[in-house]
């Protein structure tokens, strides 16, 4: 059974969140229902606008930022800049467009895309 572009991009999403949040060792239950949360959120988005598809997993990404950091603190934490500095989140950028990368706004600098958290050398 193939599944449709909306669902499509929906597992998409969930599978990019999923794997960054592996690789910062975050990815219990708890954290997972944040996900399925975000994804469920998101599912009654992009029915309502279909052109967004292909937004969904940069939203999907800030919408579990935004969870964590009211129940558990800032994620993903920068891993570009020394470990002398504060530590900060990364952000997602674009906001609201297609190919989503996690970005430290602080040094200016792209670190990886969304899902590809666990390919970035550690400081």
């Amino acid at each position: 059974m193939e599944l449709n572009p909306l669902e499509q991009a929906l597992h998409t999403a969930r599978a990019l969140v999923m794997a960054d949040l592996a690789a910062g060792g975050v990815a219990e239950a708890d954290i997972v229902s944040l996900v399925e949360d975000a994804v469920t959120h998101r599912r009654w988005w992009v029915e309502q606008w279909p052109e967004g598809a292909e937004f969904i997993a940069g939203l999907v990404a800030q919408d579990v930022q935004d969870a964590l950091l009211e129940r558990y603190g800032r994620w993903p934490l920068c891993p570009a800049c020394s470990a002398a500095e504060e530590p900060h989140a990364l952000d997602v950028e674009p906001e609201l467009g297609p190919d989503p990368h996690w970005v430290c706004t602080k040094a200016a600098v792209a670190v990886a895309p969304v899902g590809a958290l666990g390919e970035v050398p550690r400081r």
